[in-house]
């Protein structure tokens, strides 16, 4: 009993299905799987689909979607999903009412043409080119040909060559409306961004004119990394139609493209005018401006042939003469006229033409016309030049269809003899119009482009460093006044918003960039760009950090005197509270609170014992304080007796560091010494040996009852020193020291040094300075600006301890200088001398592919590619190195860097292994280094000899008696084997053959050949036991000797028949041919009869009767004709006669042929930087005309191309082709019977070396 058989389980529960669609919309596939996480593939035409800017595939659990996105025609094709063992088709459909949208960017064939509409009932059917046969092989009015459907026509686009993914399509737009051409880039094998240029015609660059008709825009997707560029035309005007070209290129790489617009008049629902086809291409002026266009007419056929009979006989009056048209107008017109007089037959239209004289009109008033077009750039002149007839001639100038007259300086009329001259002084984007020369109703035209100039950047943006919350202006001047800019923040553009966070103001060639109240968000990189140049800086942003450049210091006050607390903060609009025990201090008749600048003081007036605590001072917004102390010193008065000697008092009286007195430099030092002692003391102050007066410049001594002031105003480094005060009255005497010390801000630290610099930083170091102001050194303040700016700014704002610093976030390849700060408990000193200029720049990645060419016993040959990443300093050479095996001690090759990739390095110590390593140097220093991956031993390996035959001594090699030959066989082998050379087994003459031997080949050498120098030459190289042979034909040949034995062997009526032996002397080759000559014995002047005649008899005709003939006969072979001929030995007589011949008559037979390939083109792999060749043989009467396409792109006039035709062989020869030559190649062979086709694909392989061959 059979098994039964079992029912297959899908793997899906949820299958997509089909839909239909409109051009342009986007449709989803979904589908689910029975289990999740199932892998899932999506297929198109049977192929797999991946993730792109065209096709989004999506996964989550077992849901699994397919998104096509911006659907066009060749989408409706079959789809499918697998999973697992499970498959499911579905369609996409594309609904036929939007095939006919005009504004859509179509296939450039015009063999596709919009569907024809449902004609209402009861209308009679106009006649259609569809009822005529197409000969032309196209397909007409939207229908494709039998048995293919519709939804499978063959996709008519460029094919995708070079550097595009998605190349712009020609496009038609009515009037008015808009219409945009897109190009896309893969940028995955790119290393920048792409350049792409549009240009209209040949050579104008769109760029210059982009406004309100025109914008170019690009983007990229990171996801996909494709580039996207754009070109919009809005509101479409009639001279917009015509021929585009679309540029890209990334350093060494280059692609371009063409496409076409035509732009339609509105089409309206009433009847078809022929006169608004007849439009001219002059917008702007009048309606008898500008010349004919008559594109409309071609355009609108359809609905001119439906209108009804008055539009059909409009097209087929008897009275219009096409072909008088037609010889009238210019090739590219043909086309049109034919679609508007209703000719589909093309190819025989084109054929008449060729038999038909064509007559040029001259014009009868110019003699020279105006250019088509000219084009000069903005605020430059420029000279039209006409040619006329009659030099008394009468010329009037036109702009746009109004006369131009003479308005200043402007415009220049000149005439000289029969020459008319226009100049355009200082042209401006107003003189970009159509002007015309008129003389009487004739008139020649042409078009002025006026391109604007690049706008370059004059005054660069400069780096800034702002605190939080202050204003930032970004300044720069460019070349020309109300240029346009583009601001950008982090490569995305600038607006102004409603916050107005961004201002942008204009004065002049001057631009700035105002941003108000900066945050940390803004720290970035801003770019200004115009259409010629840009310019980067850097924002960074720094939290406020309130520095303290004098705190407040203890107090120790009597009773009703004065106590004053002072400190000085960095921001001067900071304010503070101050604190007593805790408690705010409020101002009152005895408490004063001033705030002046960067200064806040606390003054307490007459002084109480209450008044005696901690205060302490808090700035507003900062987390810290500053505290001192108040004491209030208690005088008590004591019943003395009269004599009481006298008494210092003093808190820091002696020499330590803690009684010692410090002044800032520049600020005042007043000491109020209390004294007692009755009667009342004399004081004297000294300074070491010398006594202090009143007289003493800036040094103050003044004595009260009860105290000695000592006031220094303003103190200076020598004032520094130990102070002696002495009271004495008849009771005795004190004495007192004290000891004063003046610090100030340090000196400035030397100039900073660069010790290395990275791709963005530089590491910097400095010695600090030789005097530290009497206060150690805190720290230091680092500074940077750009060499050609003159702002600095600031890296650090807390002092920074080292001496060293790495300053980072630089811009690679631009100099820059650094200087230094150095910072005490005073503050900050003068800035040091700035740095040597210096370039931040990353050495270069390490060299690629270190690899040993070659080893002897103390020689080692490497080789080394350069580094992937070379960066923006130049690359100053190679450093190679070596060590033996376990040793950390690297030896330099060679003194210096050497400039090559490669390099033999000598005296090595035999049997020992070595590592080599190499390492790339630029102003950045070394790279790291690439290095073998073992160590080698340094002896000489033993190689097999093996001869490397050249391809062209594989066979035999000809050469001509007396040429020179010069044979070089390449062989290896290790050590230098031994060669030996032999003829036809025996050894060679040296008087008549040379060799020159060397390591790696052998030179067979004769200065002059000779016809016994041919034969077989075998080469041997031989290690010990070892050996390898070859061999080498060499054929000497020369010029033939003559043929033998001419006879004449008959005579009859005009003829005569002759007969003859080969040469017994062939020249070493095969006889080719004959040449054969007669010559009448009355002149004896020779001519020829027959060429490369290969046989030994002829028959020689239409001699003239009663004459004598002679005859010879020359040798032929490859090198040429036989020295000397053989002459007949007897003559020929031609006897008159009296009969008539009458030759019969024969019906002229018909030896017209198409075209037909006897042979194909085979498709081949070929290597790349070899030269191939294809070729194939094709027959046809008459001769065919051959063209040759790549990839269905004619590629006759290309350079890189060279086509052969011998015999009806042809050769299609690429000269050393690379991978981007592959591709299909097609042979196209036409003549009047027909034409045919042939095709073969080439595939270009890259070149695989020995190191790869080994792997």
């Amino acid at each position: 009993m059979p098994e039964p058989t079992k029912k297959t389980v899908s793997a899906f529960t949820k299958k997509p299905k089909n839909q239909t669609a409109e051009i342009g919309a986007t449709v989803i596939f979904e589908a689910e799987t029975e289990k999740p996480d199932v892998k899932v593939r999506w297929q198109r035409d049977s192929k797999d689909i991946s993730s792109s800017y065209k096709y989004t595939i999506s996964a989550e659990g077992n849901m699994h979607s397919l998104t096509i996105n911006n659907i066009a025609q060749e989408d409706a094709v079959g789809y499918a999903v697998i999973a697992g063992v499970s498959k499911v088709k579905f369609e996409l459909k594309i609904k036929e009412s939007e095939v006919k949208g005009p504004q859509k960017a179509v296939s450039p064939d015009p063999a596709v043409a919009e569907p024809k509409s449902e004609e209402p009932k009861g209308t009679p059917s106009a006649p259609t080119e569809s009822s005529a046969p197409d000969t032309s092989g196209t397909v007409s009015d939207g229908i494709a040909p039998e048995g293919l459907p519709e939804i499978h026509q063959p996709d008519t686009r460029q094919d995708l060559t070079g550097l595009f993914t998605e190349k712009p399509q020609s496009g038609e737009v009515n009037v008015g409306e808009n219409i945009t051409f897109v190009a896309r880039v893969c940028g995955e094998s790119l290393l920048k961004k792409p350049t792409v240029k549009w240009f209209k015609g040949k050579w104008m660059d769109l760029a210059s004119k982009s406004g309100k008709h025109l914008q170019l825009k690009e983007h990229y997707d990171r996801n996909t990394k494709v580039y996207t560029f754009e070109m919009h035309i809005i509101a479409a005007k009639g001279n917009f139609a015509g021929a585009y070209r679309c540029e890209v290129s990334s350093k060494d790489k280059f692609d371009s493209c063409n496409f076409d617009l035509a732009v339609h008049e509105a089409r309206t629902t009433d009847g078809f005018d022929i006169r608004t086809a007849f439009r001219r291409t002059s917008t702007d002026a009048g309606e008898d401006s500008g010349e004919l266009d008559f594109s409309a007419l071609l355009k609108k056929r359809d609905s001119f042939l439906k209108t009804g009979p008055r539009a059909v006989h409009v097209s087929t009056e008897s009275e219009v003469d096409v072909w008088e048209i037609l010889q009238k107008a210019s090739p590219s017109e043909y086309e049109k006229i034919a679609f508007q007089h209703g000719i589909t037959d093309l190819r025989g239209m084109l054929k008449r033409l060729k038999k038909m004289k064509k007559e040029e009109k001259k014009s009868a008033a110019f003699l020279r016309k105006l250019d088509p077009a000219y084009q000069v750039e903005k605020g430059h002149k420029i000279k039209m030049q006409i040619e006329v007839a009659n030099p008394d001639a009468e010329v009037k100038w036109l702009k746009n269809g109004q006369e131009i007259h003479l308005t200043g300086s402007k415009y220049i009329f000149e005439s000289v003899g029969n020459k008319r001259f226009l100049t355009i002084n200082n042209c401006t984007l107003a003189d970009d119009a159509a002007y015309t020369c008129m003389i009487g109703e004739e008139k020649t035209i042409t078009e002025l482009f006026v391109k604007e100039p690049p706008v370059l950047i004059v005054r660069n943006l400069e780096d800034q460093m702002v605190m939080k919350g202050e204003r930032v202006e970004f300044e720069c001047e460019v070349s020309e006044e109300g240029a346009q800019v583009k601001w950008e923040k982090d490569g995305v553009e600038l607006t102004r918003d409603e916050s107005f966070k961004y201002r942008f103001k204009k004065d002049g060639c001057k631009h700035v960039l105002i941003i108000n109240d900066v945050t940390k968000e803004d720290c970035g990189h801003y770019r200004v760009k115009t259409n010629g140049g840009q310019s980067l800086a850097e924002l960074m942003v720094q939290e406020k950090q309130l520095e303290v450049y004098q705190s407040i210091a203890d107090l120790t006050v009597k009773a009703k005197d004065q106590a004053v607390f002072k400190c000085e903060v960095s921001d001067e609009n900071v304010k503070g509270i101050w604190y007593k025990n805790g408690v705010e201090v409020k101002a009152d008749a005895r408490t004063h609170i001033t705030h002046i600048g960067r200064i806040h003081k606390l003054t307490i007036d007459d002084v109480k014992p209450e008044d005696e605590g901690d205060y302490t001072f808090v700035p507003e917004g900062y987390a810290f304080n500053l505290s001192a102390k108040l004491n209030f010193l208690e005088v008590k008065i004591d019943f003395v007796p009269r004599q009481d000697p006298p008494k210092i008092h003093l808190d820091c009286m002696g020499r330590t560091a803690e009684s010692t007195i410090l002044v800032v430099a520049g600020n005042k030092l007043r000491l109020d010494v209390p004294i007692t002692g009755d009667p009342a003391p004399i004081v004297v102050w000294t300074k070491g040996e010398k006594v202090l007066t009143d007289s003493d410049g800036h040094v103050h001594v003044e004595s009260t009852k009860g105290h000695c002031i000592f006031t220094i105003e303003g103190a200076e480094r020598q004032d520094e020193g130990v102070y002696s005060v002495i009271v004495r009255n008849p009771a005795g005497e004190d004495t007192a020291d004290i000891n004063v010390k003046v610090v100030d801000v340090p000196d400035p630290p030397e100039a900073p040094r660069i010790l290395s610099v990275g791709e963005d930083s530089c590491i910097v170091q400095w010695d600090p300075p030789l005097f530290d102001g009497g206060q150690p050194v805190i720290g230091y303040v680092l500074e940077r600006k750009k060499k050609k700016s003159y702002r600095w700014m600031r890296l650090n704002f807390d002092p920074y301890k080292e001496t060293t610093y790495e300053a980072k976030r630089m811009i690679e390849g631009v100099a820059y200088e650094m200087r230094v700060y150095a910072v005490n408990a005073i503050g900050m000193s003068r800035p040091s001398a700035a740095s040597q200029p210096f370039v931040p720049v990353a050495p270069t990645s390490e060299p690629t592919g270190l690899c040993v060419e070659d080893i002897s016993d103390t020689t080692i040959s490497l080789k080394w590619r350069a580094p992937e990443r070379i960066g923006s300093a130049e690359l100053e050479g190679y450093g190679v190195e070596y060590c033996k095996e376990g040793s950390d001690e690297w030896i330099p090759a060679f003194k210096g860097l050497t400039e090559r990739t490669s390099v033999i390095i000598r005296d090595l110590p035999t049997g020992e292994k070595m590592q080599f390593r190499v390492r790339a140097y630029n102003m950045a220093g070394p790279s790291p280094a690439a290095t073998l991956q073992q160590a080698v031993t340094i002896r000489e390996i033993m190689q097999r000899p093996k001869i490397w035959v050249p391809r062209n001594l594989r066979q035999t090699l000809i050469k001509k008696v007396g040429e020179m030959i010069n044979l070089v066989i390449p062989f290896q082998g290790k050590p230098r084997p031994q060669v030996t050379w032999t003829k036809n087994d025996e050894p060679l003459d040296p008087k008549q053959v040379s060799i020159r031997n060397s390591d790696t080949d052998t030179i067979l050498f004769i200065r002059r050949s000779e016809r016994k120098d041919s034969g077989k030459y075998d080469v041997q190289v031989q290690i010990e036991n070892v050996e390898d042979r070859a061999s080498v034909n060499i054929q000497i040949v020369d010029l033939p000797g003559p043929p033998q034995n001419l006879k004449v062997i008959d005579v009859w009526g005009f003829n005569v028949a002759l007969e003859w032996k080969p040469p017994k002397d062939n020249g070493n080759c095969d006889i080719t041919g004959y040449t054969i000559q007669k010559a009448d014995k009355k002149t004896m002047e020779w001519y020829t009869v027959f060429e490369h005649y290969r046989r030994t008899n002829c028959v020689v005709s239409d001699l003239i009767m009663g004459n004598e003939y002679v005859f010879r006969v020359y040798a032929i072979n490859m090198v040429g004709l036989s020295p000397e001929p053989c002459l007949s030995k007897d003559s020929a007589y031609i006897q008159k006669t009296g009969i008539v011949y009458k030759p019969p008559s024969y019906k002229e037979h018909d030896f017209s042929e198409a075209p037909k390939f006897t042979h194909p083109l085979v498709s081949r792999s070929v290597i790349a930087g070899y030269s191939a060749t294809l070729s194939c043989s094709v027959r046809g009467i008459p001769k065919p005309k051959i063209t040759w396409y790549k990839n269905k792109m004619d590629i006759t006039n290309e350079a890189k191309y060279r086509m052969f035709s011998n015999q009806g062989v042809l050769t299609l020869e690429i000269r050393k082709p690379c991978p981007f030559d592959g591709g299909v190649y097609m042979c196209k062979a036409i003549n009047d019977s027909g034409e045919d086709i042939v095709e073969c694909k080439l595939e270009v392989r890259p070149q695989v070396t020995k190191e790869d061959s080994k792997k």
